[in-house]
């Protein structure tokens, strides 16, 4: 790899550690920015989706539903685009939703593990059990719920940028046994 590109890799992976590091210091900036994410993800899906149908429609069965499927995914796309700060104000409301339905329902299926003789089917009912519980304490507690969500995002573009440096010491080294082996 040239030097020139291992520099690139490096400053690109120090940009994303200073940006995880916003994300955790403003949350506010943090979620209006997932929220104007979200919106043109979802409004880009929506009208590849339509595309699809449109294209595949003649030989695939159900492509009406297909066509509300993307209609909907271009609608909501919208909406978020259109009302930014709203969506932004949602995000933890929907985040904590999601964590506890999702811990109901682990919890319950935790059951169903122990039907069929799972041994540690009570780790499953004691993760969904908290997940449920930590998702109820997120609605109640929406600004925490709201820093929470930055940081995990945060730690997220931290952890790419850190794996940005990290493969430029992984090719550094690769290209040192490389060369050992081609002097032999």
């Amino acid at each position: 790899m040239k030097t020139s590109t291992k520099i690139w890799l490096c400053i690109a992976g120090l940009l994303l550690i200073i940006l995880g590091v916003v994300c955790i210091a403003k949350p506010d900036i943090t979620l209006v920015s997932a929220a104007w994410t979200l919106g043109c993800l979802t409004l880009i899906a929506g009208m590849a989706k339509m595309v699809f149908t449109l294209k595949t429609q003649a030989f695939l069965p159900n492509s009406g539903t297909r066509m509300l499927s993307a209609l909907l995914d271009i609608f909501f796309g919208c909406f978020f685009l259109f009302n930014i700060l709203g969506t932004a104000i949602s995000l933890p409301v929907v985040f904590a939703i999601w964590v506890m339905v999702e811990g109901i329902v682990i919890a319950v299926q935790s059951f169903d593990y122990k039907a069929v003789g799972f041994p540690q089917w009570w780790v499953l009912l004691i993760l969904g059990v908290c997940g449920a519980v930590l998702g109820f304490f997120g609605l109640r507690n929406l600004d925490v719920t709201a820093g929470v969500l930055s940081t995990i995002i945060g730690l997220g573009i931290i952890a790419n940028g850190l794996a940005y440096i990290l493969a430029v010491v992984g090719v550094n080294r690769f290209e040192k046994k490389t060369d050992e082996i081609a002097r032999f």
